[in-house]
């Protein structure tokens, strides 16, 4: 039996690429947003509803709540894209002006290009729910404001799903880089944000510090658990071996248990607008 690989690096572990195309981890990405995917169209409204998604400008959960029926608004922040968001945005059709942003439309989707911490060109209690993939609130280090401004356009009863980057992530590539004294510092500092080699910083989370910035917003949290509870280097182990078992592994990863939300490198949470 061939020896499993070895696990990634955490900074390999640096942007999930779209598709995984031509990655090293090609088959942990792909394993990675299938299960997104998956996650994402439980999640979703069963009725039609009017969708905000702040992810980033990737384009790939928007494109997945049009396509069930939903009224999307996709904020595209031209600044969070030169940092880095991994995939690849979305085609733009027509476009038009409105509010802060200017706007593209889409058959089921529009676009507002503009900072993604600020949705001022909502009203209160405007949307459904609210969409915040691709670890943007790691992305906006002030993410209290952003968390702020959802929940102001949420209507009561909304939801939110977000994703990111976990505390044990945060760890794990401070001790790559030999940060010892910076890790002695994690168990007490109350924002934790962490560097990467390409000089980009992100701002990791516990389970109990996620919980507590939704809850101070007047959010509800539902749920909160890891993206993904099976390591890189088993999905990649097990695809090697047999490329079909991508939709069992989906299923075994759907049907897990969150019982140790600190497991995983980004988690994944659920929050509801108070009534």
């Amino acid at each position: 039996m061939p020896a499993r690989p070895p696990e990634p690096t955490i900074a390999s572990l640096r942007d999930a690429p779209g598709d995984g195309a031509g990655d090293a981890l090609a088959r942990y990405w792909a394993f990675y947003w299938a299960v997104a995917d998956a996650q994402l169209t439980r999640w979703l409204p069963r009725r039609p509803s009017r969708v905000l998604d702040v992810s980033g400008g990737q384009g790939r959960s928007a494109g997945r709540a049009a396509e069930a029926g939903h009224a999307v608004i996709e904020v595209r922040d031209p600044l969070m894209d030169r940092r880095g968001t991994g995939g690849r945005a979305a085609p733009e059709n027509g476009r038009h002006d409105r509010g802060n942003g200017r706007a593209a439309r889409g058959r089921n989707a529009g676009v507002v290009l503009g900072d993604s911490g600020s949705l001022a060109f909502l009203r209160d209690a405007s949307v459904d729910a609210v969409v915040a993939e691709n670890r943007v609130l790691s992305r906006h280090l002030a993410t209290e404001p952003t968390v702020a401004e959802i929940a102001r356009v949420l209507r009561p009863g909304g939801r939110v799903l977000l994703c990111v980057d976990s505390l044990t992530l945060g760890m794990a590539l401070l001790a790559e880089q030999n940060y010892w004294a910076h890790l002695s510092d994690v168990p007490s500092a109350e924002v934790v944000l962490v560097p990467w080699p390409d000089g980009t910083i992100t701002r990791c989370f516990w389970a109990d510090q996620l919980r507590e910035l939704l809850t101070e917003v007047g959010l509800e949290v539902e749920w909160i658990r890891p993206r993904t509870v099976l390591s890189p280097s088993t999905v990649e182990h097990v695809l090697a071996e047999s490329p079909r078992a991508l939709p069992r592994l989906v299923r075994t990863e759907l049907a897990a248990p969150p019982d140790d939300e600190s497991l995983g490198i980004h988690l994944l949470a659920s929050a509801r607008r108070r009534t």
